[in-house]
């Protein structure tokens, strides 16, 4: 009964692991098809009814701007700090042959997540420097 309790668990994350990211890509471009459309049928509607400009600005979203130039966005650095201190973490895991069920494993992989959430936040106070430091000889 464990064996087949095992094999179920194994297809149940293969399906899962594969899955979400297929249904997930389906999704966002069905949604992307949809405003699409929704986008097209409310210019359509402004060139039947004759709208003047002014109100035709405010019923069409304006594309998104680019970030000022000088400005620091840093998601993408703490994501990928976080991410590198997980596998930091489940490295250590692995070379010193942790058990998955032991609560060990956990607080090593979230010592991987501290240590990469600091190297991001002094990766941020040396950028923010340096941009502040610009900023004042400019």
């Amino acid at each position: 009964m464990e064996a087949l309790s095992d094999n179920f668990v194994g297809m149940i994350a293969i399906i899962l692991g594969l899955g979400l990211p297929i249904i997930a890509t389906i999704m966002v471009f069905v949604q992307s098809m949809k405003k699409n459309r929704l986008d097209k049928e409310v210019r359509q509607l402004i060139i039947e009814n004759h709208t003047d400009a002014e109100t035709a600005k405010l019923l069409i979203d304006e594309p998104k701007k680019a970030p000022k130039q000088g400005t620091l966005d840093l998601g993408t650095l703490r994501t990928a700090a976080i991410l590198l201190g997980i596998g930091l973490g489940t490295l250590i895991d692995w070379l010193a042959g942790v058990a998955t069920k032991s609560i060990y494993f956990w607080l090593i992989i979230a010592f991987g997540v501290g240590i990469g959430m600091l190297c991001s936040f002094l990766v941020e106070m040396y950028l923010y420097k340096k941009e502040k430091k610009q900023k004042t000889t400019l």
